[in-house]
């Protein structure tokens, strides 16, 4: 019998099993598993489908409504698309400047909002991240000059103060590295997370070294050590000098050839600073380089105030498997202002632009920044 000819079947007789008595059931269910070679079991469950309550989402019913998950949406879409962990020590951040922009909330569904836990978080984004739902090339040129004065370094667990930094460039090349076309450059601190962007026009030494110390300019705290891959535009007599011979020299360290794990913390800002903002698309416009600085200055305020981040504090292996545990998540402003090793004076100007920011306010100026700079790329 044809698939069309049992569900004709089926449509038949579902009515007369539902009003026939026990022993009556028990006759047709004979009959039906005889005439469509269907399992008994399989059978009763196509004779009752209509009978049973179905419930849409089975289990107990969701604390969180309407009302909590468009504050959620708001503010994941606002802070760049967090992960649960990172977004979980955002709220509390982000919280009284969606209530100055969109009106109080009631004091339950505030409540409800500051005590969500990270897998409650991962529940409630999952389709609001289907709703919103490539690979670049690597421009890294190892430098030929000063290996053996540069010593490696492959674990950075030992840092305990902010002011040692992972340094690294990205290409914005689209498809070929022929040719001219910009350059980013990312400076993260290990400690903190404080992380600082600049565009360059090419990735010439002398440019580089320029936009380093344009970048350290800005920079709360003081250098201390420098840790970069193995490119050309690090690795030259240039910045060697530069970090070297001053009052306090910078310890200036490098990764192996090769492995990107060696600098990891940088390596993963490229994606969430530059790749998230700009993509993979070929920038060869020069006058860009001035606007991109702009939006990098911007989205500088915007992360490291605004944007929690996690750090690892624990890792063992067992058998195959890896396990970790993290910190709490917290702002690189709240790392700094928590560290010992940054004076009160600096705790005091962090303070100062902390109160005079609002993320809202900068998420807006950062998306009028980059319609401006995507426009001109089309």
């Amino acid at each position: 019998m044809v698939n069309q000819s049992k569900r004709e079947y089926l449509a038949k007789i579902k009515d007369r099993y539902r009003r026939a008595s026990k022993t009556g059931r028990s006759h047709i269910l004979d009959e039906f598993c005889e005439v469509c070679g269907h399992h008994r079991k399989h059978a009763i469950r196509l004779l009752r489908a209509d009978a049973r309550t179905r419930h849409k989402h089975p289990g107990r019913p969701s604390l969180y409504g309407d009302i909590e998950i468009r504050v959620l949406e708001s503010i994941w879409l606002n802070s760049d698309r967090p992960c649960s962990k990172r977004m979980s020590g955002m709220i509390r951040l982000w919280l009284p400047f969606y209530e100055i922009k969109h009106g109080d909330l009631d004091p339950q569904s505030r409540e409800k909002l500051l005590n969500l836990k990270t897998r409650t978080l991962d529940r409630i984004l999952e389709p609001i991240r289907k709703k919103h739902g490539a690979r670049g090339l690597s421009g890294t040129q190892h430098g030929n000059y000063l290996k053996s004065s540069i010593p490696l370094k492959i674990s950075h667990a030992d840092v305990s103060e902010p002011g040692f930094v992972q340094a690294d460039t990205v290409a914005h090349c689209g498809n070929s590295l022929d040719g001219s076309f910009v350059w980013s450059l990312t400076f993260t601190d290990i400690l903190s997370g404080w992380t600082e962007n600049g565009a360059v026009w090419n990735k010439g030494q002398h440019g580089v070294y320029k936009l380093l110390q344009t970048i350290e300019n800005r920079l709360p705290f003081t250098l201390k050590g420098f840790h970069t891959d193995n490119g050309g535009e690090f690795i030259n007599r240039h910045l060697h000098s530069y970090y070297r011979e001053r009052a306090t020299p910078v310890l200036m360290t490098r990764g192996r050839p090769g492995r990107k794990n060696d600098n990891p913390h940088v390596e993963q800002k490229n994606w969430t600073h530059v790749r998230l903002l700009l993509g993979y698309q070929r920038i060869e416009d020069e006058t860009l380089v001035k606007d991109i600085n702009a939006l990098y200055e911007a989205t500088g305020l915007f992360n490291n105030f605004f944007c929690s981040s996690t750090r690892l504090v624990f890792k063992e292996r067992r058998g195959a498997k890896y396990y970790k545990r993290y910190d709490q998540p917290a702002t690189p402003c709240e790392r700094l202002l928590a560290s010992d090793h940054i004076n009160e004076l600096q705790k005091t100007h962090l303070t100062d632009v902390l109160i005079n920011l609002d993320p809202f306010k900068l998420r807006k100026q950062i998306d009028a920044k980059l319609k401006a700079i995507l426009s001109r790329l089309r």
